[in-house]
């Protein structure tokens, strides 16, 4: 059945106005009338809903049953990166939706070639947070990730909340640098559920200089093992040794 994103509260029983992009999806699938389709908003479980009328460019739906259908990992994992040039953050964005990222937190770094400010860096933000949004719509994910605004990495940095007790958050960093340790055994180290921010850089990597600041806000520097990846390919292995690892 064809699933949309309808970001506003739903209740069994409404009827209610498609938004602009599902309905304009609707509309090019031809649906009808009487056809079936599914809801979620990002709070949780899925809807299922009836199309009862469609207009020049609209569509109304009656909202039916909940269903509590939870298929996000159980481990939240924020992927904060130095931005790869070209439509790579693109594919990067979209992969790490379907693999069930709960963040993603693009980054400006010494050596990144994908320079974004003011009004160009807040429509990228929307497009990739539209293209995170489709990839769960394709996938089954019902829990959006998060795409947070473009940031330079020290001021991200420098931001971050203490981890302690009360929230407790793993913080690794992708690092060439010797003494590092494999993420799969780091992750190994903590509860299942504990939540993981993993930290890598845009091709180059990030400089000496980024990588200490990074372990003076408590990131531990990890290896993903003997290769060297793509910038865009090390981000989608760390979520999934994240989610898939258990202690």
């Amino acid at each position: 059945m064809p699933r949309f994103h309808c970001p506003a509260p739903l209740i069994a029983g409404q009827s209610l106005a498609l938004p602009a992009s599902a309905a304009r999806h609707v509309q090019v699938l031809r649906l009808q009338p009487g056809q079936g389709i599914t809801l979620f908003n990002g709070e949780g479980g899925e809807w299922q809903a009836t199309i009862t009328r469609m207009g020049r460019s609209e569509v109304d739906v009656t909202v039916e049953a909940h269903t509590a259908t939870e298929r996000e990992p159980g481990r939240a994992v924020t992927l904060a990166m130095g931005m790869p040039a070209n439509d790579r953050m693109d594919w990067l964005v979209e992969k790490a939706a379907e693999l069930g990222v709960a963040a993603l937190q693009p980054l400006h770094t010494a050596h990144s070639v994908l320079r974004l400010s003011g009004e160009r860096a807040a429509k990228k933000q929307a497009h990739w947070q539209s293209v995170a949004v489709a990839a769960c719509e394709q996938c089954g994910g019902n829990r959006p990730p998060t795409v947070a605004p473009v940031a330079d990495l020290a001021a991200w940095l420098k931001a971050l909340p203490r981890v302690d007790a009360a929230t407790p958050t793993l913080r690794c960093l992708l690092s060439l640098a010797e003494g590092t340790e494999p993420l799969a055994r780091v992750v190994q180290t903590v509860a299942s559920d504990t939540p993981v921010c993993f930290l890598s850089g845009p091709e180059g990597g990030l400089n000496p200089q980024e990588e200490a600041q990074a372990r003076a806000a408590g990131f531990l520097p990890v290896t993903l093992g003997p290769r060297v990846l793509r910038a865009e390919t090390a981000a989608l292995a760390a979520l999934v040794m994240t989610t898939t690892t258990s202690p």
